[in-house]
C-alpha cells in the first residue's frame, strides 16, 4: 500500500483519527448555493475543496459517479475545474443541473419574476381564482399530502409556474418549491419520510407558502450575483448525466478523469427513491408507481425490499473477501423465523450491495487517468446485529480490481444511528463493542 497523503493516518484496517475535515452535509446548509436544497446525504463543501485543491492544483476533470445534489460538480466549478456527475434520481439530478449552471442566470430577471408573481400570488389568493393545476394523480399518500387550505395555495404557485416563458427562470422556480414542498405538507423527514402524526406532529392546516418559496427564491437570486463574483474567468465545462454511473462507458472516454470524488449510497438502506416521492411526482418525473421501481433497480446496491423475497443472492465478482463470504453466510441463518423479515433477505441485500462495489471499482478503472485518485466516503453498517465494516471491504475489492489501496481515514468515528439498527422487527441487538462511523477510502489507479 501507497503513503497516504496524510502519512500520520494511512492504515488499511485501523479506525485512527483523520486529518481530514468532517465530510458531513450539514455544513452545507448555510453556504451559497449549497444551501438551495436540503439533502438527507452527502458531504460539505469544505471536504471536496479540501481534495481538490490538494490533489488537482491544475484544470482538469472531476467525476462524481453519485452526484447527488451536486455538491462535488459545485465545488469544482468554484474553484475552475470541469466537471461530471452521474445520478439516477431524476430530482437530484434535476437540482445538481440547476446549481451547476445557475452561474449563467441573470439574477435581475429572477428578481423581476419574484414581483410578477407576488402581484399573480395576491390577487389569486384573494379572489376566486380557481387554479387550473391539478396534483399529480398517480401519487398516492396514506393520508392528505396537503391540507385544502395549502393544496389550493400549492396550485397557485404551480399555475404562475407554468406561465414562465423563459425556461432556466421556471427551474429556478420549480428548484424553490422542491427544495420547500415538504415543509408546509403534512409529512416529515425522521428521517425518512413518514406523517407528521406518526412523528408526534400537528398536522398543517394553513401555512406563508407564498412567503416560504419567496424566501427561497431571494435566497437564490443573492447566491446568483455571489456566483459573479466568486466563480474563476477561465471557462470551465460541466455535465450532469441522470443515469447509472455503471454505464460510464457510453458517457465517458477511458481514462478521461483526473479525480473522482463521492459518496456512494451506504449500506443502510434508506431509500432515496421512496423519501423523494413528492419531489418525482409534482415536478412531473414519474407518473406511476412502474415509474419508480426502475429506479429503485437501478440503485447502488438494490434496496432490501427489492431483494428479500430471493431465494439467494450471492457474491459474484472475482476473490471476494474471505471475511465478507463469512458474514453474508452467517446473516443468513440469523432470524430465520421471520421470513423476509430475517437474516436471508438482508444477506441477498448485503451481497446485492458488495456486487454493486465490485462494478464501481471497475468503473473507476475505466474513467481514471494512470495515477489519478477516487476519494470515496462511505460508511459501516450493522444488518440484524452483524457489523460490516465496508470501507475494508471496498478497499480490498478495489485491490483485488488492481486498483491500489492509498489509505482508510476516519474522520467521524462516530455517526448517527439508522433505521436497520433501530427497528424492533428487523434488527437484533447490535453487539455494545459496535459502532458507526465514516471513512474515507483513497483509490488510486496505477501509473
Amino acid at each position: 500500500m501507497q503513503l497516504s497523503l496524510f502519512p500520520e493516518t494511512q492504515t488499511s484496517n485501523a479506525k485512527d483519527k483523520s486529518v481530514f475535515s468532517d465530510p458531513s452535509f450539514a455544513s452545507n446548509k448555510l453556504l451559497p448555493v449549497h444551501r438551495w436544497i436540503p439533502w438527507i446525504a452527502g458531504f460539505s463543501s469544505s471536504f471536496v475543496r479540501g481534495v481538490v485543491e490538494t490533489k488537482l492544483p491544475q484544470p482538469g476533470t472531476v467525476l462524481d459517479p453519485f452526484a447527488g445534489v451536486g455538491t462535488t460538480l459545485v465545488e469544482s466549478a468554484l474553484i475552475g475545474h470541469d466537471s461530471v456527475g452521474f445520478e439516477i434520481n431524476p430530482y437530484a439530478a434535476f437540482a445538481c443541473r440547476v446549481k451547476v449552471n445557475a452561474y449563467k442566470l441573470n439574477p435581475e430577471d429572477i428578481q423581476r419574476e419574484i414581483g410578477r408573481f407576488q402581484t399573480f400570488y395576491d390577487h389569486s389568493v384573494t379572489s376566486g381564482y380557481l387554479p387550473m393545476s391539478q396534483p399529480p394523480s398517480g401519487f398516492r399518500t396514506r393520508q392528505a399530502f396537503y391540507s385544502p387550505t395549502v393544496l389550493r395555495k400549492v396550485l397557485i404557485v404551480q399555475d404562475f409556474i407554468d406561465s414562465l416563458d423563459d425556461e432556466k427562470i421556471q427551474e429556478i422556480f420549480r428548484l424553490a418549491f422542491a427544495s420547500t414542498m415538504v415543509h408546509y405538507s403534512n409529512y416529515s423527514y425522521e428521517p425518512s419520510l413518514g406523517t407528521r402524526r406518526a412523528a408526534g406532529k400537528k398536522n398543517i392546516a394553513d401555512f406563508a407558502v407564498f412567503e416560504v418559496i419567496t424566501e427561497k427564491l431571494n435566497q437564490i437570486a443573492f447566491d446568483v450575483k455571489w456566483l459573479s463574483r466568486n466563480l474563476p474567468r477561465h471557462s470551465f465545462k460541466n455535465k450532469v448525466v441522470n443515469a447509472s454511473f455503471f454505464d460510464c462507458p457510453q458517457y465517458l472516454k477511458p481514462n478521461s478523469v483526473d479525480l473522482a470524488v463521492t459518496s456512494p449510497p451506504y449500506l443502510n438502506n434508506y431509500h432515496y427513491i421512496r423519501n423523494t416521492r413528492p419531489h418525482l411526482y409534482w415536478l412531473g418525473f414519474v407518473n406511476k408507481p412502474d415509474d419508480t421501481k426502475i429506479l429503485e433497480q437501478q440503485n447502488f446496491g438494490k434496496y432490501w425490499q427489492t431483494v428479500r423475497v430471493q431465494d439467494q443472492v450471492n457474491l459474484n465478482f472475482p476473490n471476494p473477501p474471505d471475511e465478507l463470504i463469512e458474514k453474508i453466510d452467517y446473516l443468513r441463518t440469523v432470524n430465520t423465523q421471520r421470513g423476509i423479515y430475517g437474516g436471508n433477505g438482508w444477506a441477498n441485500y448485503a451481497a446485492s450491495y458488495f456486487n454493486d462495489c465490485y462494478r464501481f471499482v471497475q468503473g473507476l478503472r475505466y474513467v481514471l487517468k494512470p495515477s489519478a485518485s477516487a476519494f470515496v466516503v462511505i460508511g459501516n453498517s450493522i444488518l440484524q446485529g452483524v457489523m460490516f465494516p465496508t470501507d475494508v471491504y471496498l478497499g480490498q475489492i478495489a485491490e483485488q480490481s488492481d486498483l491500489e489501496l492509498v489509505s482508510i481515514n476516519t474522520p467521524r468515528d462516530t455517526r448517527v444511528g439508522n433505521s436497520i439498527i433501530q427497528s424492533k422487527v428487523r434488527v437484533a441487538k447490535a453487539d455494545n463493542a459496535c459502532r458507526l462511523y465514516e471513512s474515507v477510502v483513497e483509490l488510486r489507479q496505477p501509473k
